[in-house]
């Protein structure tokens, strides 16, 4: 028993968790919302859910670079270097940014793909001797990386505790907000790399073993009413997957392009597939490794 009416799993765990029979396929009839989602977005998702049966977009954001402008700007004597994944991905880029701290998320079944996709393979590769060139890649960087962590780098970066993170767009904007709020001087920004760089979204699905079908269904139609999504979107800077909550939203984030990112940047992102139990344990072993410096 989960316990839970809805959850939201990230588009990548869940295409493992509908082949494993988690969810309930949606009855639509009882989400009038529904229509409100973008066909296109919909469209993406059929990779992981296929004919959008079991899960509703919720948010969707990028991982990339979130930095201190002034630090990375004193390091480098300008802050162009954060165009690129040889920021991280350099042992001799990293090392000047050693001092001020660095983050990487805590997540390998991101921070590999995003290594693989820099190397130039496919970044959802299953090969286990592809994905031994981004755990060598990673372990040339491993020194100069302060800590790893999917959540406390909000406020490190506002702070000016750490000046760089590999991390999750909406979290470095909350950073960047929370630093104007306290204006404590310390200016955040966000850089989506010209490698490319993995879009993802979170997902609603309910649970099979689900006790209040009713309320879980009356639940997701609310958040897909586009005042609701727009209010949601507001206050955690993600986008959001219902278009007629854009008009209603703020502008400073409807015009931001590292929450809406311009068509010719969406089209160097890239989607994470379903990765298979074995790799899962391959990346769970190479991240142990690199954590404990092994």
């Amino acid at each position: 028993d989960s316990g839970y009416d809805v959850v939201v799993p990230t588009l990548n765990f869940l295409g493992r968790q509908i082949q494993a029979g988690v969810f309930l396929p949606l009855d639509k009839s009882k989400i009038p919302n529904y229509a409100n989602l973008d066909p296109e977005i919909m469209k993406r998702l059929q990779s992981q859910d296929p004919g959008n049966q079991h899960a509703i977009p919720y948010m969707q954001g990028v991982t990339g670079i979130g930095y201190n402008v002034d630090k990375v700007k004193a390091a480098f004597g300008n802050t162009e270097v954060t165009n690129s994944l040889d920021l991280v991905f350099k042992p001799e880029n990293l090392a000047k940014l050693k001092d001020c701290g660095v983050t990487f998320l805590d997540t390998p079944s991101e921070i590999v793909p995003i290594a693989l996709n820099y190397l130039g393979e496919d970044p959802n590769s299953t090969d286990p001797a592809v994905i031994a060139k981004a755990a060598a890649l990673l372990k040339t960087v491993r020194p100069h990386i302060s800590n790893f962590h999917s959540s406390e780098y909000i406020d490190s970066l506002a702070n000016g505790d750490i000046c760089l993170v590999l991390g999750w767009s909406g979290d470095v904007i909350q950073a960047r907000n929370r630093a104007a709020e306290a204006a404590n001087g310390v200016n955040i920004s966000f850089s989506i790399p010209k490698e490319g760089a993995p879009i993802w979204y979170d997902m609603l699905a309910i649970p099979k073993d689900a006790k209040h079908l009713d309320e879980a269904y009356a639940y997701i139609n609310n958040l897909l009413d586009p005042q609701v999504m727009a209010n949601n979107s507001n206050y955690i800077s993600y986008a959001n997957a219902v278009p007629k909550a854009k008009p209603l939203m703020d502008k400073a984030i409807t015009d931001d392009p590292i929450i809406y990112p311009a068509p010719e940047v969406m089209a160097t992102l890239f989607n994470f597939a379903i990765i298979p139990p074995e790799v899962d344990k391959l990346y769970t072993r190479i991240w142990t490794e690199l954590k404990t410096g092994k």
